[in-house]
């Protein structure tokens, strides 16, 4: 199901850092492209409106688009010994050097679920259970490994190339309403300041209006060239049904962390060793003698860790990351998870009313590495 949260609750705070800039950290693996998939063709230029190529995008996503069911454990200490059902959706994508085709979904979907108590409905009623299953409980990403390699498969896009406005469609099982499609557009980008639980811990998402409800987590969200933008996860509402604000995990996302998952069974990430405040509001900001809200507000700095031997304190402000300026906490968490363990950086902080240049070797964290389950 589609994890809720009342609106726009901010974090209380993170231990380690972690996300992505493309110039700081390694590459994003190749796009996987669209198998047995036919593209719908474009709109005349002046016949109709980008509207028009819904029901053609629709007939070519819905074979690839997938019900997933899981059956858990059941953490409660009252019901011990029994399990609990989740249900949610997925799509079918290829990823580049594994063999056979890959269910992309939540990993809040599958949890702690046996392999051969999950189950892949296809679009025609067909069943499958994936062979292997891997997990990224950070960023909420499973991976189902089928042995079946004739089914019909998506692509990925460029999310970093996604921009506000943007039409896409949503695709789920809201409510167990199996090949469920609702449209939208992209409300904003680089969405972090979500409350999630305390496993979830990068947060870059994307934000539609398209109408996502409960039992549509893991489902893709499309772009109007067929391909998946991100892979819907939350939203934010009081009742758990859908309010108009929702969020997707960003299809590079999603490729950087099964590429890590397929080549060495966990995610490596990188680690700075503090604590940033949820937020920095404007009279805050003034006092800090800012004149913008930015960066990342260090609370705490763990003894022992890169921050630590940086040199960082209590009461600086992270603006910069080598040449990329941070727009909140969220962002500096996301960057620095994606720096390979080693590797130095430059720093900017912001302390004493003037800002200041640290060297740091970024450290590797360790809090929630999870390689897949036979």
């Amino acid at each position: 199901m589609v994890r809720r949260f009342a609106v726009a609750v901010g974090l209380g705070g993170c231990a380690a850092l972690g996300g992505a800039a493309a110039q700081l950290a390694f590459q994003a693996p190749t796009t996987a492209t669209a198998q047995n998939l036919p593209l719908p063709p474009a709109p005349v230029p002046g016949e109709g409106t980008a509207t028009d190529r819904f029901p053609a995008v629709v007939r070519a996503v819905s074979p690839a688009v997938v019900a997933v069911d899981a059956v858990k454990p059941n953490p409660s200490a009252t019901t011990a010994g029994k399990t609990k059902e989740e249900s949610g959706s997925g799509v079918i994508v290829r990823i580049p050097g594994v063999q056979g085709l890959v269910v992309v979904t939540n990993n809040h979907v599958v949890g702690d679920a046996p392999r051969d108590k999950v189950y892949v409905t296809l679009s025609n009623g067909r069943i499958l259970q994936p062979a292997r299953i891997l997990a990224d409980p950070e960023s909420d990403i499973s991976l189902l490994q089928l042995a079946e390699d004739d089914l019909p498969a998506c692509g990925f896009a460029d999310s970093d190339r996604v921009v506000r406005g943007q039409y896409v469609l949503a695709f789920g099982s809201p409510f167990g309403l199996n090949q469920t499609v609702t449209h939208g557009i992209i409300s904003a980008t680089d969405r972090g300041q979500i409350s999630l639980g305390s496993t979830i811990r990068i947060k870059e998402f994307l934000q539609t209006d398209a109408a996502i409800n409960p039992g549509s987590s893991g489902g893709p969200l499309i772009d109007l060239d067929c391909k998946v933008v991100g892979i819907n996860t939350a939203i934010a509402s009081q009742n758990g049904n859908n309010t108009g604000v929702s969020f997707s995990i960003p299809a590079n996302l999603v490729k950087r962390v099964a590429a890590q998952l397929f080549e060495k069974g966990a995610v490596t990430r990188g680690y700075l060793g503090i604590q940033l405040a949820a937020t920095i509001d404007p009279a805050e900001a003034l006092r800090l003698g800012l004149t913008r809200v930015c960066g990342g507000l260090v609370e705490i700095v763990h003894p022992n860790t890169p921050a630590a031997g940086a040199g960082l304190r209590a009461g600086d402000v992270v603006l910069r990351l080598e040449d990329v300026e941070l727009r909140d906490e969220h962002h500096l968490i996301n960057l620095i998870s994606a720096l390979p363990p080693g590797q130095r950086v430059r720093l900017t902080v912001w302390r004493d009313r003037k800002a200041e240049t640290l060297g740091v070797v970024i450290g590797e964290y360790t809090g929630a590495r999870q390689a897949f389950r036979r």
